[in-house]
């Protein structure tokens, strides 16, 4: 979500260096972008001398910069920042770290529900870069392809070039976001058996178990995971990317759809909507209404979790159904977002019919 920033402030310095540092798992979301030049790898959470915070600041202080940008509103940015040397450091003023910055943004609208993006594209305005709007920025790598496309080949009795849907049933937020794995699998066997499409269900290394119990809920050998796949993020993006849709909580990956134009049905339960508002035509956000919600809490307070698991299949896949329609019937055939055949155009109007 921070690419629209990332854009503004390389169409402001297109021959100025851009360095990130990121934790070493993100990485390769920005890969193939064009939007940094250089990425510094650096988990907070490694206590080992060679991750040590004292070891990346030292680094960065090597480095000279001009600018740092904070993305992130911790203390501990702030911290690494002023320790950075960095001429100019940008960020907002929460979380006492005011004094850390040359440039404190003050806080104007803290609790009040809004998008994330908008406070990105602030930090680049303090740069006086040009004002951006919320589009997205991904790219595939070769190597990110080439993955995907030996993977297909060795399941190509499910793969192969069927077309599919993508679900993504992550979210490192908390356990109050998550979609029951029976839910999804009632959801993937609804798909395969209503239409001529697969599912792959992708997965983070820590939701391996969730993807092949969705697998196993389906009940239907064109329900595929790639939780024995070596998993990375680059390998996500291929995958939404030729996907024929996604459906996914509300996590990152779901952010993946927006940059290669794939329509996306979101499922939102104790988050409100307006935090990761991104303003992509092709997202339908599914929300009940629940009393208590959205609560912004990682774990039900209440212990009852209905905001998701009341929730049903049905509504989620005609949610989808519409979403597809809605598509197809602007131009009269699906938009482009990857199709790669007329086997696949004939698919997506059959599911956007679907009764």
């Amino acid at each position: 979500m921070a690419t629209p920033a990332l854009s503004a402030i390389r169409r402001r310095w297109p021959d100025g260096e851009v360095v990130a540092v990121l934790r070493p798992y993100v990485a390769d979301v920005l890969e193939g972008t064009g939007l940094v030049d250089r990425v510094i790898d650096w988990d907070p959470r490694d206590k080992t001398h060679e991750s040590s915070g004292w070891k990346l600041a030292r680094q960065l202080r090597r480095e000279r910069f001009d600018a740092a940008v904070l993305f992130p509103n911790s203390l501990r940015s702030g911290w690494m920042a002023w320790l950075s040397g960095a001429t100019r450091r940008i960020g907002f003023a929460r979380d006492a770290r005011r004094w850390l910055l040359t440039d404190p943004i003050p806080v104007t609208s803290r609790g009040v529900p809004h998008p994330v993006l908008d406070d990105y594209l602030r930090l680049a305005a303090e740069l006086d870069c040009p004002s951006g709007d919320h589009r997205m920025h991904l790219a595939t790598s070769a190597s990110d392809e080439a993955c995907w496309r030996e993977i297909r080949a060795r399941r190509g009795d499910v793969l192969g070039p069927r077309p599919y849907i993508c679900i993504n049933p992550g979210g490192a937020f908390g356990a109050a976001k998550h979609w029951p794995s029976q839910s999804f699998g009632e959801l993937a066997r609804r798909i395969v058996s209503s239409t001529d499409q697969s599912v792959v269900v992708v997965c983070g290394p820590s939701e391996r178990e969730e993807a092949r119990e969705i697998c196993r809920w389906a009940e239907d050998p064109r329900v595929v995971s790639l939780a024995d796949e070596a998993s990375s993020l680059g390998l996500t993006k291929a995958v939404i990317r030729h996907a024929t849709a996604l459906v996914s909580t509300d996590s990152g990956p779901r952010h993946f759809a927006a940059p290669f134009g794939v329509p996306v049905v979101t499922l939102f339960g104790p988050t409100h909507v307006a935090w990761s508002e991104t303003g992509y035509e092709r997202e339908v956000h599914v929300q009940l209404d629940v009393e208590c919600g959205p609560c912004q809490q990682r774990i039900c307070p209440l212990g009852h979790h209905r905001c998701m698991t009341d929730l049903s299949a049905d509504r989620v896949f005609r949610e989808l159904q519409t979403l597809m329609q809605q598509q197809t019937s602007k131009s009269g055939l699906p938009v482009d977002h990857g199709v790669q055949s007329a086997h696949e155009i004939a698919t997506m109007a059959r599911l956007s019919t679907l009764n």
